[in-house]
């Protein structure tokens, strides 16, 4: 990356910055000085009473009611022209209580500074919050950053300018670009007696690239604010940054104050000439050093060798444990081929997969994904024990749950008895915090792209295990959605932009977490009959009881007993904001699990579903199409 030179004179530093607040100022109402700092804008306004004002006043509700779960949240309330955007973002290294605190200030404060303005946005220390009627979730903006310095100044303006600099851009490319640094990165630096602590953040629903390009902007605003300032920070409405020269922000390892940054610099200093006077000696260390690296990578090797020999199980054991694949312990048939029931000789139950012959992934990428899968780890998700290859044999060895699958449960009048409001509601949680996971949570970003009841088991305690990854995709960190020529799934759980355009993204596996959800807590297939021209689906029948106010034709008669009819009706929102027709206005699963979560929350109003998605089911043992792929990876490694 190019380093920019940024150095400018006093005088003509501070008349840019004079020159940029008295452009801003003709656009908008700015307010510098203690906190809160705002930015109103003059573009339009709402009056009292309107449904902009409402919106608004339930989409702050709901961004206040989040921040104790979540340092970033965004979402929108309401329909067009009145539908209000919204999102808070606190500095990570503030605890979840602050950020609740924090956020429900700023949410008092925004209204009170920008009376009845159609967009706003508002900082306080340690927390920001934005507003507009325009849709700006995702989108980078850069316009009327806010630069604010510290009163003290530095002697060494030119050194200590580049210092930061290059300090601020090291940082940059942490926060953009490290997956597990999640859009956040702080770093401290020595100079001269002192040491420089700095702080970048982003708004995380920006892409990477566009993260780099805000704090880039953002660096580049800091000569007409802070020119020969001992310290300052740049307020965008994408990103934030800050430098100091005390550890102003938790976690730093430094002093807490100017003066004792100063006592621990020179302790610093004096143990860097101790090092410098035995350099001869680190030369030694680093010949051993070289020699080790050599060791650890041949350890690695055996390592990476010992790992898949711990997983890898013969085929003997496999037909031993089967009765050599009998019809008798066969459990069911999967577009990936057939699964049987096995005990292996130390007496554990199993469920072996056997993949069908006409997969064309070879031996050694094979093995591969399956240790890449067994680093998926979650209490939500079915466990991957073992593998075997063994000349065109394929297999998988995953735990037994004695339930089998949600759908010969949900869909059988009599054992769906079994299954009351509050079993279903585990059921729901816990295939929603399971997809959290692959999405947000594991090493690695997964789209499972087959979401559906029979992709779904029940352990002994009908707690919910998702499963099947034969369909899964791996995304990098930055990656948004992709798109496939090859459309697989099963009809009535493909998101619309999947099944037509072949386009999938997170919001893909929540359309079918949606159709899932509302299948769960009505009993009924998506698919199924409703004799009806106008209801097909039960997302069209859902859809048109919704909108009638009859939700109550839609709850399963089995569950009169135990479920409160404002639950199911709250439940029900929820699965129909899951399978709305424009993936955008999809929530994520992190929101989701919030929804589903906090019950005072406020939810949004859904826009209709699609009444008919997809092709196929790939997945039904009668159809002919033959997957080429265990698992579908782009060109990522486990971090």
């Amino acid at each position: 990356m190019r380093r920019e030179e940024l150095i400018r004179s006093p005088m003509h530093s501070k008349s840019i910055q004079l020159l940029l607040l008295c452009t801003f100022a003709l656009f908008s109402d700015v307010v510098f000085g203690d906190p809160p700092y705002k930015i109103c804008s003059s573009s339009g306004s709402y009056g009292n009473g309107t449904s902009f004002e409402n919106n608004l006043n339930n989409l702050l509700s709901s961004l206040s009611s989040n921040a104790s779960d979540s340092k970033f949240y965004n979402t929108s309330y309401g329909v067009f022209p009145d539908r209000v955007y919204g999102l808070f973002m606190c500095l990570d290294y503030i605890s979840n209580e602050s950020c609740q605190k924090c956020i429900t200030t700023v949410t008092e404060e925004i209204l009170k500074l920008c009376p009845q303005t159609k967009e706003a946005v508002v900082w306080e220390e340690s927390c920001q919050l934005r507003y507009s009627n325009n849709n700006f979730l995702g989108m980078l903006n850069v316009t009327g950053n806010i630069g604010l310095d510290n009163v003290q100044n530095t002697s060494e303006t030119e050194k200590f300018e580049s210092s930061v600099n290059e300090t601020l851009r090291n940082l940059t490319k942490v926060a953009s670009f490290d997956v597990s640094a999640n859009m956040y990165a702080t770093g401290d630096v020595p100079f001269e007696e002192e040491t420089i602590f700095a702080l970048v953040q982003c708004t995380r629903d920006l892409t990477a690239d566009d993260c780099s390009r805000c704090l880039q902007s953002a660096i580049g605003d800091i000569p007409s604010c802070c020119y020969a300032s001992i310290g300052g920070r740049v307020l965008s409405r994408s990103c934030y940054l800050r430098y100091e020269l005390y550890a102003f922000y938790d976690g730093a390892t430094g002093p807490t104050d100017s003066s004792t940054a100063k006592k621990e610099s020179k302790n610093k200093s004096s143990k860097i000439w101790m090092i410098a006077g035995i350099t001869v000696v680190v030369g030694l260390i680093m010949v051993f050093f070289i020699f080790g690296l050599y060791l650890v990578r041949n350890k690695r090797h055996r390592h990476g060798k010992n790992e898949i020999d711990n997983h890898k199980i013969s085929l003997r054991s496999l037909r031993v444990a089967t009765n050599n694949f009998s019809d008798l312990n066969k459990l069911g048939q999967g577009g990936f081929g057939p699964v049987y029931k096995g005990k292996l000789c130390d007496g554990q139950e199993v469920a072996v997969k056997r993949l069908s012959a006409c997969s064309e992934q070879g031996s050694e990428e094979f093995i591969n994904e399956v240790l890449l899968i067994m680093k998926l780890q979650h209490k939500n998700l079915v466990k991957l024990l073992g593998f075997c290859v063994d000349g065109e044999e394929k297999l998988l060895v995953y735990e037994f749950l004695p339930n089998g699958s949600l759908d010969v449960v949900l869909f059988d009048p009599k054992k769906r008895a079994r299954l009351d409001w509050s079993k279903r509601l585990n059921i729901i949680n816990g295939i929603a915090r399971g997809i959290l996971y692959l999405h947000e949570d594991s090493r690695l970003k997964v789209i499972h792209r087959d979401l559906k009841a029979s992709n779904v088991l029940l352990d002994h305690n009908m707690n919910a295990k998702i499963s099947d990854f034969g369909m899964a995709r791996i995304f990098s960190g930055n990656e948004g959605e992709a798109n496939t020529a090859t459309i697989v799934g099963t009809y009535g759980y493909m998101a619309p932009e999947y099944a037509m355009a072949g386009l999938y993204s997170i919001k893909s596996d929540v359309f079918g977490f949606g159709v899932l959800l509302l299948e769960i807590i009505t009993g009924k297939r998506n698919a199924g009959c409703y004799h009806s021209k106008t209801t097909s689906s039960l997302l069209s029948y859902a859809w048109s009881v919704w909108n009638e106010g009859k939700v109550i034709e839609l709850s399963d008669p089995l569950l009169c007993d135990s479920c409160p009819g404002d639950e199911f009706l709250r439940y029900m929102q929820i699965g129909l904001l899951c399978v709305q027709e424009d993936a955008y206005d999809r929530p994520t699963m992190s929101s989701v699990v919030m929804m589903l979560k906090n019950e005072t929350a406020t939810l949004a109003h859904p826009e209709k579903p699609p009444f008919s998605v997809g092709r196929f089911n790939s997945n039904d043992p009668d159809s002919q199409e033959c997957s080429l792929n265990f698992l579908t990876m782009s060109d990522i490694l486990p971090q």
